[in-house]
């Protein structure tokens, strides 16, 4: 037997905290076939002949693939685009620039905190997300708690929105009014600074190429969609594990950046935000579906205790960072590392606030829009000043 086989710990723990929500909610689309396994997943999403399926892909016209989101894009001309937002992603852009935006909100937030003696996490979470996100979009030209208030607020009402009926009407409406005021409040200040005088950031790009407004909207929606809500949920659930486990907790605090990251990585494994991802293949057709919290829990690549926080995991299974859960292939998460980052500074600067404690732990809910957790109402508590 391999050291990679022997289980450490019981084979019957399970230290996941979704697992019971996903199973009765998650989904992939009808028509598609599941990937039975970590690496026919890997190869699937890895392959030239497959193209974005899923999540709307199937009703938005690439006629003009120029004023496409790069999220439905394959291709030449999505290698084009993810070229061009490249640079503001790279561990230089995070070094030198994002950095500074992560150090200076948590600065910020964890004054607020100490000054009130508690704080709702994922509003903590969420503005740093925000905040970090915006930087890279370009949506500085509001008030960023304003901001950020607007952009929960939209997502909540598209996560609840049902068709049929007077109740789907309205909540049709309600959402669409949301979008509409993120549009008019954020979006639009930030074009019309840009076109004065540009910046490095997507909205300055996509002003210089040209793109419609229309198109401009569905960027920074998916923008908000993968790098604010996702991030959000994540740094909460990350909060919650290090809290519930004091062991974990100690070696994150006593450990340097690698082990951190390493400790962030692996309850991402266990707790992926999003659960399915689809493609279908040009040659046939076919839809296949990425079950992502499957594919991390897939024993052949994992080893042993699938279900147990190993941060060791990752380095005896020679497994390059996150597994599945920032998807794989051309589609990947560009944004990945930012995520990583912020998560790990603002835990870090979370956990060394003198008395520190969970007071109420988080109330998960499910987001149909994005077939993913919500973790909303967490209180921390610490000693006054």
């Amino acid at each position: 037997m391999t050291e990679a086989a022997i289980c450490p710990v019981p084979r019957t723990r399970d230290d996941r905290k979704s697992a019971e929500i996903a199973a009765a909610n998650a989904h992939a689309e009808p028509a598609a076939t599941i990937a039975p396994s970590f690496a026919i997943a890997r190869d699937i999403l890895r392959s030239p002949h497959m193209r974005q399926a899923g999540a709307g892909a199937e009703f938005v016209k690439v006629d003009n693939p120029e004023h496409v989101s790069v999220f439905f894009l394959d291709g030449d001309i999505h290698r084009k685009r993810r070229s061009q937002i490249a640079r503001y992603f790279t561990p230089k852009a995070i070094a030198t620039r994002y950095a500074k935006v992560m150090e200076q909100t948590t600065a910020q937030l964890i004054a607020q905190l100490r000054q009130n003696g508690s704080a709702q996490l994922d509003l903590m979470s969420m503005q740093l997300a925000c905040d970090v996100a915006a930087d890279i979009v370009g949506l500085t030209n509001s008030d960023p708690q304003g901001l950020s208030r607007r952009i929960r607020k939209t997502f909540a009402a598209i996560g609840t929105a049902k068709g049929g009926g007077i109740t789907g009407i309205l909540q049709g409406l309600k959402a669409g009014a949301r979008s509409l005021n993120f549009l008019m409040r954020d979006i639009m200040p930030a074009i019309r600074a840009r076109r004065k005088q540009p910046k490095d950031d997507v909205i300055s790009l996509l002003v210089e190429e040209g793109y419609a407004l229309r198109s401009i909207f569905i960027e920074c929606m998916t923008y908000a969609s993968a790098g604010m809500m996702t991030t959000r949920e994540f740094i909460v659930m990350v909060a919650w594990h290090l809290f519930d486990n004091d062991d974990l907790r100690d070696q994150f605090l006593n450990g340097g950046e690698e082990v951190q990251i390493a400790i962030i990585d692996e309850i991402l494994r266990l707790e992926p935000v999003a659960s399915f991802v689809h493609r279908r293949d040009a040659e046939n057709g076919a839809m296949h579906a990425i079950d992502i919290r499957a594919a991390n829990v897939d024993e052949a690549i994992t080893g042993a205790c699938p279900f147990a926080i190993d941060p060791q995991r990752s380095k005896s299974a020679k497994m390059a960072s996150s597994w599945m859960s920032f998807s794989d292939g051309p589609h990947r998460c560009p944004g990945s590392q930012v995520a990583l980052h912020e998560t790990r500074l603002f835990i870090d600067a979370l956990l060394r606030v003198p008395g520190i404690t969970l007071q109420n732990p988080p109330t998960m809910t499910w987001n149909r829009a994005i077939m993913g957790y919500e973790l909303h109402g967490a209180i921390v508590t610490c000693t006054l000043g």
